[in-house]
């Protein structure tokens, strides 16, 4: 095994002897195992363990057990005594998600303070075939396959290609002790109802089971990474942005294969779950224009024929500007405010307004706009509904939210970024201007 390990460790690149680790150790077999065979391929580390204080005299003699092992080594020695419980009250998680936070917080933390080169752990290959039947288990698609990665950021896992069954043979013939966690025959958890009940009734199907399932894994996880290709390439071409808008036509919806997968890959850096991209396929299916889908970040709009995600606007409080300023902040940006002579040429672009001075009464004020809002825009004799002001224009629902307005004594003078009111426009008596441009 030793030299097994040692071939692995320098074919795939992740451990290097010039450098020095930090080896994550309960004390059980699996790490022992590993703590063996680093020393053996001359990879310097140090130990850290996390006494969870979780199961009385048997957690101190864990702890006691490594202490006395890293004396013998000569290895820097770490130990971690959290309060777990409290840790999981504080955050209504339970004591297992606890302890596990706990402890990659805690080595991360010390990896960083001693300067060291990655994080060593001593997963193995039924912990891998464990943690994909766990992940599927709680519905997480293609990507659950995947399972544990030999080398992610600063964790490193370099006994993923070893069984449980190696690692056991090759202490018992070392003769290297460890210690043994009562708790791991329990069936209280998941993993361990996988670990002694489901799997081993599955192994016993066939007497190539436990291999045809690492090797199926193994092109399920190639097939993965294909499609990610594929959906990279789909995005690119098919999604668009426009004014902080992401735009996607219903019929490249409709004609892509897979497309319920292709919206939730798209999605879900946005907070959308798997359920919800295949309710937005449905509508799309149906076209139920106007339906409208909400992460807790994002808001994604069926538009006639397009799909348009965006932020949902952060709260605005409405601000006031006096006469004496000079400039003004938006969440879109920046605004000057430039006082010129009334025979200026007129900017005429949507994003910035013109507005007699001499009819306006300062403060100004600028809201959100809201339900019942009324104005006459300009060039037009009634007023209007900003509501169906915006519609008319064909306004995504998913930008509705964030339009404002400037109030002159209540009076909506500009909906910003749209249309000026008629009754603030310049005319030909218009002596000053006030001159609001985005920068």
């Amino acid at each position: 095994m030793v030299d097994a390990f040692i071939r692995h460790i320098r074919n795939k690149s992740i451990l290097d002897p010039s450098k020095t680790y930090l080896l994550a150790s309960s004390g059980g077999m699996d790490s022992m195992c590993l703590g063996n065979l680093l020393t053996k391929a001359d990879i310097p580390f140090e130990i850290a363990h996390v006494n969870f204080l979780l199961r009385a005299e048997e957690s101190v003699g864990d702890e006691n057990f490594l202490r006395n092992w890293a004396l013998h080594e000569g290895k820097t020695f770490h130990v971690h005594r959290p309060d777990t419980y409290k840790f999981a009250a504080d955050r209504n998680i339970s004591t297992q998600m606890a302890a596990r936070e706990i402890r990659y917080e805690w080595f991360e933390k010390l990896r960083a303070e001693r300067k060291l080169d990655g994080i060593i752990l001593a997963h193995h290959e039924d912990d891998q075939i464990e943690t994909i039947f766990l992940n599927l288990l709680r519905g997480t698609g293609i990507e659950g396959i995947y399972g544990m990665a030999e080398r992610r950021g600063w964790l490193i896992r370099p006994l993923l290609p070893f069984g449980r069954d190696e690692i056991r043979d090759y202490v018992i013939e070392n003769h290297i002790e460890w210690r043994e966690d009562s708790t791991n025959e329990k069936t209280d958890y998941k993993r361990n109802k996988l670990r002694h009940i489901s799997l081993p009734a599955l192994y016993e199907v066939a007497e190539d089971s436990k291999s045809n399932l690492l090797n199926s894994f193994a092109r399920l996880k190639d097939t993965g990474k294909a499609f990610t290709a594929l959906f990279e390439n789909w995005k690119h071409e098919k999604i668009k942005e426009t004014d902080g808008l992401f735009i996607l036509a219903t019929t490249d919806v409709l004609r892509s294969t897979g497309a319920a997968s292709l919206l939730y890959f798209w999605l879900r850096p946005y907070g959308f779950n798997s359920d919800q991209a295949q309710d937005i396929l449905e509508s799309c299916q149906s076209s139920d224009s106007g339906k409208l889908f909400e992460s807790t970040t994002h808001l994604l709009n069926l538009d006639r024929d397009q799909l348009i995600l965006a932020p949902i606007p952060a709260d605005f409080e409405s601000i006031s500007i006096e006469k004496s300023d000079i400039e003004f902040f938006l969440p879109e940006g920046k605004y000057e405010i430039l006082k010129l002579e009334g025979k200026e040429d007129l900017d005429k672009t949507r994003q910035n307004a013109m507005l007699d001075l001499e009819r306006l009464s300062f403060p100004l004020e600028i809201r959100t706009w809201q339900e019942g809002d009324r104005f006459i825009p300009l060039g037009m004799k009634n007023a209007k509904k900003i509501s169906d002001f915006l519609i008319d224009l064909k306004v995504p629902v998913v930008k509705k939210h964030g339009v404002k307005v400037l109030l002159s004594e209540g009076q909506i003078a500009w909906v910003i970024g749209f249309r000026i009111a008629d009754w603030a426009k310049s005319t030909a008596s218009t002596r000053k201007l006030l001159y609001l441009k985005k920068r």
